[in-house]
């Protein structure tokens, strides 16, 4: 499943080759989440590490990505690792909904942004009972 989410190029990492076989680069983007900002790195493989090039630090962009995740026994132990693994990058005020200028508002999609919204308390609607409303024995 793909998600996407909008944010700010805060650091971009040069490719790596890890193996004979694989390449990578990561990049951090720094997204508005309620009162502090959020750092989250992604990483981008094989053919995908040159997506960034046309980008810099500080350039507002929406990255689509899959969530992989792995597991691999070291030692007789069972580790898990999750990767944020980008595959598509754009600045962040591309028109992809068609229309004129402007911002364009979409409806919602699953995005890293909404999919687990932050829970707010919210005040009852109904009054607290006093203990002269309560028909329980304790």
């Amino acid at each position: 499943m793909a998600y996407d989410v909008t944010g700010r190029l805060h650091e971009i990492f040069d490719e790596q080759q890890v193996s004979e076989k694989f390449r990578k680069r990561e990049f951090v983007l720094e997204v508005q989440d309620g009162q502090y900002p959020e750092h989250i790195k992604f990483q981008m493989v094989q053919d995908k590490t040159s997506l960034i090039d046309p980008f810099k630090m500080g350039d507002e962009v929406k990255v689509t990505f899959n969530l992989r995740g792995r597991g691999f026994n070291k030692n007789g132990q069972m580790l898990y690792f999750t990767n944020l693994e980008a595959w598509k990058i754009e600045p962040a005020g591309a028109a992809n909904y068609g229309g004129g200028g402007g911002q364009q508002q979409s409806a919602p999609r699953p995005t890293a942004q909404n999919q687990n919204p932050t829970l707010r308390a919210q005040p009852s609607a109904a009054p607290i009972a006093s203990d002269d409303d309560n028909d329980l024995p304790f």
